[in-house]
């Protein structure tokens, strides 16, 4: 058990994500990219917004040096 409680599960039983803030559980999802500090390389991100606060969290899905825009 953490620091939070019990994770939330969806109807499959699976984990739910859960805001660390207000422990809303309904988000809007979005893509986001980022290059690198010289430009070398672009990295991906998933940017899961919650609806009630308003709080970001970040997850890095991958980074390629031939992702040029």
């Amino acid at each position: 058990m953490s620091e939070y409680g019990p994770a939330p599960t969806s109807e499959g039983g699976k984990p739910q994500l859960r805001c660390p803030l207000c422990a809303n559980t309904v988000f809007q999802r979005e893509e986001s990219r980022q290059e690198s500090r010289w430009g070398f390389t672009s990295h991906r991100m998933t940017l899961m917004v919650c609806s009630h606060c308003r709080y970001v969290l970040h997850f890095y899905d991958a980074h390629s040096i031939f992702d040029v825009d």
